[in-house]
C-alpha cells in the first residue's frame, strides 16, 4: 500500500529520505500511519473518560469500546513488525551511536488510571492501561518530534533515526503488545 504524497503525515519525509528501498519505507510510513491513528484514539478515549465524558453511555459499551480500540491497535502494531525490521536491516547505521528520537515518558504520560476506569465502570487491569497509555503517548510525541525536524528543515542522520525505530520496536512490540492483547481479550 503506498501512502499518497498529500495524505502524509510530516514524519513520514524523514522515514522515505532515508530509505535505502522506496517500498520498504513506503510500507514502514503506511503502518506506522496505521498505528499512529490507532494509537492516537485508543489514548483520547482514556482522555475522554478522564474528564468525565461517559461516552459510549453504558459501562459495557464503554469496555467493548475500550476492547475495539485496544485491538485495533494490537492489529496495527503486530502490521509493524516486518516492515520496520525490514527497514531497519536496510537502513544498517554506519554508526551505532546516533542519538534516539524516542524519548522517554513525560509527567503527564504517567497516570493512575485506577479511579477513570472505576468512575467508567470497565474492568480491565489498570496497570495494563497504564503501560499501553504510557508507550503509546510517548510514540505519538516522538511521530510529533519527527515531524518537527521536518518542519524546521532540521536534519537527522540514519544512525539517530536507526536508534529511534529501534527504541520504537523495543518498546512497542514487547510489553506493551502484550498489554493490549491482555486488554483487547
Amino acid at each position: 500500500m503506498t501512502v499518497p504524497l498529500a495524505s502524509r503525515p510530516e514524519w513520514a519525509a524523514v522515514i522515505a529520505d532515508h530509505a535505502v528501498e522506496g517500498q520498504t519505507g513506503q510500507k514502514l510510513i503506511a503502518q506506522l500511519l496505521a498505528v499512529e491513528v490507532s494509537a492516537l484514539a485508543f489514548c483520547r478515549l482514556l482522555e475522554r473518560w478522564a474528564r468525565g465524558e461517559a461516552a459510549p453511555g453504558t459501562p459495557g459499551r464503554r469496555q467493548a469500546a475500550l476492547r475495539r480500540a485496544a485491538d485495533r491497535v494490537e492489529t496495527a502494531l503486530a502490521g509493524l513488525e516486518r516492515p520496520l525490521g525490514r527497514y531497519l536491516m536496510e537502513l544498517e547505521a554506519d554508526v551505532a551511536e546516533g542519538r534516539s528520537w524516542f524519548g522517554e515518558p513525560g509527567p503527564g504520560e504517567l497516570v493512575d488510571w485506577t479511579p477513570v476506569l472505576d468512575r467508567a465502570g470497565v474492568k480491565v487491569a489498570p496497570h495494563r492501561v497504564a503501560q499501553a497509555y504510557l508507550e503509546l503517548a510517548v510514540l505519538v510525541r516522538a511521530l510529533e518530534g519527527l515531524a518537527a525536524t521536518v518542519r524546521f528543515e532540521s536534519s537527522l542522520d540514519a544512525s539517530s533515526l536507526w536508534a529511534g525505530l529501534f527504541d520504537l520496536r523495543e518498546n512497542l512490540l514487547g510489553g506493551a503488545l502484550d498489554d493490549l492483547r491482555a486488554i483487547a481479550a
